[in-house]
């Protein structure tokens, strides 16, 4: 949303209360789920403003809408209209856990089109592009909103499902793609399957990568990476997930800032321990609740995802909108402490692909102990003539950073896990019950 939409910040929380009055209007008591979540919290006429809303509605878990959907197969109970109303479900990638599957009405579904346009017109994608998508046809949500919003600007719109990754290089450089969406791996990926097919991307028509799904395009060397590898283009960052849907943009002005959509939603900065809200240049949790999804709303809902605020309240664009600088930092359970130091996912990035020299990587968090341990396993490119080498001098890079000792160790090509074509970064072992996760 432009700077003239929400000039003030006062305008925008005064917007927002009115939104939000609205959406709980809509789905309380019709909403089974919030209902039984929020009877306690009074009725929703009684909202004042914003603040009220936090303190006394408590946060939604994923692990709640996970229980919610296992007692109530196989939709769950946050849904405030009957079936029939809904038209498209979506799902989350599951690789924590079963996934949560997602309905929505054509209203919805709308709403979170419009938000996906104003993403692609802020990257000043226009009707005379040409989009190439590189991503399978499933029930990933992004992408069948980012191809949707993309008709409705007019652009040409070129599918990659079911393709290999040299079909798809072909395709972008045969139909003159100039915008590719995607996640930084794929895209560095692709790169690197170019120079293995000695396919020249030095002419590529592609002006502008839309990269999504990981941090890597808001992590300085992960981008330079990016626009070395794809000359003359430009990276352009956002973020959603399925539960919200799309939720920020680039900062036209300030690479790796992400703007959150306010017209769209409620966002908070929580301490993931005490859910006070943290000061500006703080980390914490996001937190978002979406205005225009009533038909499977989520309200304070944790994402799990690492940001920080930044602190001007008017940024360099002229937006008023929450500014997010770095990013998505990480994830709340992605984060690790070693002996005292914080290591988030974004740092260990930023020092491998600053280095250079990395095809692909994966952090062991080992927490069998009183002090966790970190690993590190990296794939070379193929260019790496010394892999010993590249190991050892990353040693010395991490030490230099975190003041740790992390052991690094050279993984045949192509042996580290991706799902796909996104990382699959952050193992843990060790723990009772914990997880092998991905970032």
């Amino acid at each position: 949303m432009a700077a003239e939409v929400f000039p003030r910040r006062q305008t925008v929380a005064q917007w927002q209360s009115d939104q939000l009055r609205a959406l709980l209007r809509a789905l309380l008591p019709a909403n089974r789920f919030y209902a039984a979540k929020y009877a306690e919290a009074g009725a929703p006429s009684k909202v004042t403003h914003l603040g009220d809303f936090s303190q006394r509605f408590p946060p939604t878990t994923k692990s709640e809408l996970a229980a919610d959907q296992a007692t109530h197969p196989p939709y769950g109970s946050n849904l405030t209209y009957p079936l029939e109303r809904y038209t498209r479900c979506h799902q989350t990638s599951g690789t924590n856990g079963a996934p949560l599957r997602w309905l929505d009405t054509p209203e919805s579904w709308d709403w979170m089109l419009g938000n996906w346009q104003t993403i692609l017109r802020v990257a000043r994608v226009t009707a005379d592009d040409k989009i190439f998508f590189a991503f399978n046809f499933g029930p990933f949500l992004g992408f069948w909103l980012a191809f949707e919003a993309a008709l409705r600007l007019g652009c040409r719109c070129l599918p990659g499902g079911g393709m290999s990754s040299v079909a798809r290089l072909r395709a972008i450089l045969d139909q003159g793609a100039t915008v590719l969406c995607g996640t930084p791996t794929y895209a560095l990926h692709l790169a690197q399957v170019a120079g293995a097919e000695h396919l020249d991307l030095s002419n590529s028509p592609v002006k502008t990568l839309i990269v999504a799904g990981e941090p890597g395009g808001s992590i300085p060397a992960t981008r330079a990476r990016l626009e070395a590898l794809w000359p003359g283009a430009r990276v352009f960052d956002h973020h959603g997930m399925t539960e919200v849907g799309p939720v920020t943009y680039e900062c036209p002005a300030r690479p790796g800032v992400l703007h959150v959509l306010e017209s769209a939603y409620l966002a908070e900065i929580l301490d993931p321990g005490t859910g006070a809200p943290v000061q500006p240049g703080d980390s914490g949790e996001l937190v978002l609740t979406n205005f225009g999804r009533a038909g499977s709303p989520l309200l304070r809902y944790r994402t799990g995802d690492v940001v920080r605020a930044c602190p001007d309240t008017i940024c360099e664009c002229g937006r008023s909108e929450l500014a997010i600088e770095g990013g998505i930092l990480g994830r709340i359970d992605d984060m690790v402490v070693v002996r005292g130091v914080n290591v988030h996912p974004s740092a260990v990035e930023q020092i491998l692909r600053t280095h250079g020299g990395v095809a692909e990587y994966q952090v062991e968090v080992n927490t069998s102990s009183a002090l966790a341990q970190l690993a590190l396993k990296v794939e070379p490119l193929p260019e790496v003539a010394d892999a010993a080498a590249l190991a050892h001098d990353l040693e010395g890079a991490l030490q230099i950073a975190f003041n740790l000792r992390v052991p690094v160790s050279v993984a045949p090509p192509g042996s580290l896990p991706r799902f796909e074509m996104k990382s699959a970064r952050w193992q843990r072992v060790g723990s009772p019950g914990g997880r092998k996760g991905t970032e």
